[in-house]
C-alpha cells in the first residue's frame, strides 16, 4: 500500500515500499532538537510485531472504533516510514473498520482539525493522555461520517441531475449517458480509456465527449491534443471535500 501510495508525487524518492533504515524526527533540524524522535531502526521489527498482533487480537472486548483509535496512534509514534506515515496511519483505519465491520466499504476518510489532531498525538506521547485523544478520534469519526453521508446524498442528487440535462439536451443522448456511467465510476478518464470500455468507436466517444463538455458536466484538464483526460468536475468536487493533506 505504501508502494502504491509514494510511486510518484511527493515522497517518491523516500524508499516507496520500504520501512525505513534511517533514524526519522518530527519537528525540528535534528534529533537532538525535535519534538518527537520515533523508536530507532533496531527497534522497527519488535515495535511492529506488537502493533501486528494487537491488530489481530480476538481476544480484547474494546469496540472496534476504539481499537482503531488506539492503532492509529500507534502507527504514528512508530513512523515506520520516511515519509507518507500520516496518510497510511489513516487509511489504516478506515481498512481496520472494513475488516471489523463498522464499514461496508472504505468511505471513511478522517478529516482532522490539523492543529488539535498533532497537540493530542503528542500529548499522549509526554503524558498518556490516551482519553483526550480518543474523545477527539471519535468526534472526528461521527463528523466524519455525517459528511460523507451528505456527500453521497449529493453525489446522487448530481447524477440525476446530469442525466435529466443530458437526456433533454445532449443531440447524443444515448452514447452521452453510456459515457456518463463510466464517469460516474471514474471522475478523471481518457477518451482511449472510454473507447475501449464502452465498444463505441472513437469518433463517437470524441463527439460524445464534446457535448458532455458543451452541457457543462465534464471539461478537459491537460490542453493537450492527444492524450487528452477529463474530468467530472462537480463529482470530483464533491469528492475532494475536507482531503487536504495533513502531513
Amino acid at each position: 500500500m505504501h508502494g502504491r501510495l509514494l510511486q510518484s508525487g511527493r515522497g517518491e524518492t523516500k524508499t516507496p515500499g520500504e520501512f525505513r533504515r534511517t533514524q526519522n524526527w518530527i519537528g525540528g533540524s535534528r534529533p537532538g532538537t525535535a519534538l518527537f524522535v520515533p523508536p530507532p531502526v533496531s527497534e522497527l521489527e519488535p515495535c511492529l510485531d506488537a502493533l501486528e498482533r494487537f491488530f489481530h487480537d480476538d481476544t480484547s472486548r474494546l469496540p472496534a472504533l476504539i481499537r482503531a483509535g488506539l492503532i492509529h496512534v500507534q502507527f504514528e509514534m512508530i513512523h515506520p516510514f520516511l515519509d507518507g506515515n500520516g496518510r497510511i496511519g489513516r487509511l489504516i483505519v478506515t481498512l481496520y473498520l472494513c475488516v471489523h465491520g463498522v464499514l461496508r466499504s472504505p468511505l471513511l476518510y478522517l478529516k482532522t482539525h490539523r492543529a488539535e489532531y498533532y497537540r493530542l498525538l503528542q500529548s499522549v506521547r509526554e503524558r498518556g493522555d490516551w482519553e483526550a485523544w480518543l474523545k477527539f478520534f471519535l468526534t472526528g469519526v461521527a463528523e466524519t461520517a455525517n459528511q460523507v453521508f451528505d456527500a453521497a446524498t449529493r453525489v446522487v442528487d448530481l447524477f440525476k441531475e446530469d442525466r435529466e440535462r443530458i437526456t433533454e439536451e445532449s443531440a447524443r443522448a444515448g452514447s452521452a449517458l453510456r459515457l456518463h456511467d463510466w464517469f460516474q465510476q471514474a471522475p478523471f478518464l481518457m477518451s482511449g480509456h472510454l473507447v475501449e470500455r464502452t465498444g463505441l468507436t472513437a469518433p463517437t466517444v470524441n463527439a460524445a465527449l464534446a457535448g458532455l463538455e458543451r452541457l457543462g458536466t465534464i471539461d478537459e484538464i491537460t490542453g493537450r491534443k492527444r492524450g487528452r483526460v477529463y474530468r467530472y468536475a462537480r463529482y470530483f468536487d464533491i469528492l475532494s471535500e475536507g482531503t487536504e493533506p495533513l502531513d
